[in-house]
């Protein structure tokens, strides 16, 4: 019998699901699929810096699941960006869980939240230190 699969946590829903190569019209290009779940690893590593274990435990999938799912994610932007392919993002077994973001001063060590989507502080609003760390 299969193992069902695990719904993955998915923390951010951009607007954006597709992209092309520029100058190729999109009738001329082959189109691979990402999973929503898979963006979402890569976002986690790749430009959050996350190490696989953090990772895992945002989405709620273990360190090798969480690998697996970047592996392939990888493979898949990797032969999209290689060999001029559209990349559209949908499906995926997964579950949209908007996390606050909250933050530390690493001076004053004063704590706040801010609203997904709104970027990186430039500072603490209490004492206006601009190394923070993100909790």
């Amino acid at each position: 019998m299969v193992r069902p699969v695990i719904s993955r946590k998915v923390g951010y829903k951009p607007e954006v699901s597709y992209f092309k190569p520029r100058g190729i019209p999109l009738l001329d290009l082959i189109e691979v699929s990402l999973t929503v779940d898979e963006r979402e690893a890569i976002r986690l590593a790749d430009l959050q810096g996350l190490s696989h274990e953090e990772g895992g435990e945002l989405m709620a999938v273990s360190r090798a699941t969480f690998g697996r799912i970047l592996r392939n994610a990888r493979r898949i932007v990797a032969d999209a960006i290689i060999n001029g392919k559209a990349i559209k993002v949908e499906g995926g077994n997964y579950e949209i869980v908007i996390r606050e973001r909250i933050f530390v001063c690493d001076s004053c060590h004063h704590e706040w939240e801010e609203p997904p989507g709104t970027g990186r502080p430039q500072g603490c609003p209490v004492c206006q230190h601009d190394e923070i760390t993100r909790k």
